[in-house]
Formats: structure tokens, C-alpha cells, sequence
């Protein structure tokens, strides 16, 4: 039996040799799954996002040609002024770039400078992304 190892180590250690084989056969199928799960994850919320802000973008858009096309521009200046801030903010935005740091705080200050002007033009806005009302109302 020189060449060959004892039968008795082979029982006693095939619950280590399980115990790796189960943990790096979960390992790789967890791995498989998460990528899975947060490819599926990352594309709702981005869907979400892009959808909030493609709306702020066409709400900024249809303000500016109304308010250019209103006779007293000169009193309506701190509105463009805002307006044209909001824009500038969201042409900026990072869609292309998932892992861009600052991403959640430049949404929020586009949010914020949305809140802003809704507020100079005397509008109620309701953004709402989901089964219940999608989309933005007046």
C-alpha cells in the first residue's frame, strides 16, 4: 500500500473535500445569479431615472418656447434665467456613465431646480413612474 493512500483517509477526509466542492459550486452559482439579478436591477432603475429626467427635459423645453414666445420677456426673466439653469443641468447629466460618483446629488439638484421653477410659473407638478399614474400631470 506504498503507492496507493489509505481508504480510511478517504472517508474521513471526503467531508472536507464535500464541504469545498458544495461551498465553491454555490459560490459560483450565487456570482451567476447576483450578476443576473443586478444587470435586472441596474436597468429598472436606470429606466426610472431616465424617464424622471427625460421629463423635466421636456417640461423645460415646452416652457422655454412658450416663454420666448411671450410678449414680456423682460418680466419673465428671472423664470428663464432658472429655466435655462435646468436645462443646462440636465444636458449635463452623466446618462452614459453608471458609475459616475456624484450621480445621486446632481439628480437631486435637478429635482430641486425643477421644484424651483414649477414654483416661479405657478405650476403643480406630479411625477410618478409606476403602474398606479405614470408619467408627469398638471
Amino acid at each position: 500500500m506504498a503507492g496507493s493512500e489509505d481508504p480510511f483517509d478517504a472517508i474521513v477526509m471526503a467531508d472536507d473535500r464535500f464541504r469545498g466542492e458544495g461551498y465553491q459550486e454555490g459560490y459560483e452559482e450565487g456570482s451567476s445569479l447576483g450578476i443576473i439579478e443586478g444587470k435586472r436591477h441596474g436597468t429598472l432603475y436606470g429606466a426610472k431615472v431616465g424617464s424622471e429626467v427625460g421629463c423635466y427635459q421636456g417640461f423645460a423645453l415646452a416652457w422655454r418656447c412658450l416663454l420666448h414666445s411671450h410678449a414680456a420677456v423682460e418680466k419673465d426673466s428671472r423664470k428663464m434665467r432658472v429655466l435655462e439653469s435646468l436645462i443646462g443641468m440636465i444636458e449635463k447629466f452623466p446618462y452614459h456613465d453608471p458609475t459616475y460618483a456624484r450621480l445621486h446629488e446632481d439628480l437631486d439638484r435637478i429635482r430641486g431646480k425643477f421644484k424651483q421653477l414649477c414654483s416661479l410659473l405657478n405650476v403643480q407638478p406630479d411625477f410618478r413612474v409606476g403602474a398606479e399614474r405614470p408619467g408627469l400631470s398638471f
